[in-house]
């Protein structure tokens, strides 16, 4: 069969479940490596999420039998230690595409990509990590974060803030863990992740996520520098107001006062929490103009659409070669 009218196989590694989750929605097939001690990008298919059938475990001694069409880089690890030890010669030689899902760790705006000089596709998950990566003359594109709808599942009942994030406690000042510690002083917030105990309430797993998080008066993202977190995203699916910082790229999705508060003061967003709590049918507009926003911007038709096209525009430039370079 033709490469390039079959359906794709795209090998990758298990980096963010949710966004492999949501990768995996669309018409091609994903190929994932797994080893004994199921290790960070080595964990296969896990429990968590509900992955389909075009999501296939395999394990690394068998990665080198495997006809693919593109590879999918998602960390520096991936790219600097992992193609060598997993994939074959020939399979280095496929098209890549650089799955970009962070901004900067370093110096925020002269750190060159790992790729740069390459000729890998860089793809940015946001327009605000494309603006501060130097990515040289790398083709680079910027694909927005698409969720799978769960459905309108708010009722603010519960006068209390949520704050979603994995290992919140590890992660320190960069994903705000000193201010949900210092705001929940002054207004009731609860923290739900991996690894969040002793000050949270341990993991929600995905599936029940919608229901339990739609009872939370409203969803705080206290993340000072990282991309959109897809959970305030499927937040905002849910129907919830969000509240955070005025930092990165929440200013293009949340609009203050229509569909949440930011601001770069931590006491003026007390100010904010506090309102809704003492509001709630204002709370509940303002999580229905999130909940229409975010099913307009971050639709999974949308989202898988767009990378399907990416993953043919690239994987038919090996056709091309193959076929007509002399």
């Amino acid at each position: 069969m033709n490469k390039s009218k079959r359906r794709l196989r795209i090998f990758t590694w298990h980096i963010h479940g949710s966004y492999l989750y949501y990768l995996s929605q669309g018409n091609y097939d994903l190929y994932i490596p797994v080893n004994d001690g199921r290790t960070a990008g080595y964990c296969g298919r896990g429990t968590t999420f509900p992955f389909g059938l075009n999501v296939h475990e395999v394990d690394i001694e068998e990665v080198q039998t495997l006809d693919l069409d593109l590879i999918l880089f998602q960390t520096i690890n991936n790219y600097e230690r992992d193609q060598y030890e997993v994939l074959s010669t020939d399979q280095r030689k496929l098209p890549k595409i650089f799955l970009q899902h962070d901004p900067p760790w370093g110096h925020p705006t002269d750190s060159k990509h790992v790729a740069y000089g390459s000729d890998v596709t860089l793809v940015h998950v946001t327009h605000f990590n494309k603006l501060m990566w130097d990515n040289g003359k790398l083709d680079t594109r910027v694909i927005e974060h698409g969720v799978v709808d769960q459905g309108h599942t708010y009722s603010g009942g519960l006068r209390k803030g949520l704050v979603v994030i994995n290992n919140l406690p590890k992660r320190g000042r960069m994903l705000g863990f000193d201010l949900f510690l210092e705001l929940r002083k002054y207004v009731p917030l609860d923290l739900v992740g991996m690894g969040t105990e002793p000050y949270g309430l341990s993991e929600v797993l995905h599936t029940q996520l919608p229901a339990f998080a739609g009872r939370y008066r409203f969803f705080f993202n206290p993340i000072r520098y990282t991309s959109m977190g897809l959970a305030v995203c499927e937040a905002m699916t849910y129907g919830m107001p969000i509240i955070g910082l005025a930092t990165t790229e929440m200013g293009r999705h949340v609009r203050d006062g229509f569909n949440g508060f930011l601001d770069l003061d931590p006491l003026q967003l007390v100010d904010k929490m506090r309102f809704l709590l003492e509001n709630q049918d204002f709370a509940k507009t303002m999580g229905t103009n999130a909940r229409r926003y975010a099913l307009e911007r971050f639709g999974i038709q949308r989202f898988v659409q767009e990378w399907a096209t990416l993953f043919h525009q690239v994987a038919e430039r090996r056709v091309f070669t193959k076929t007509y370079s002399y």
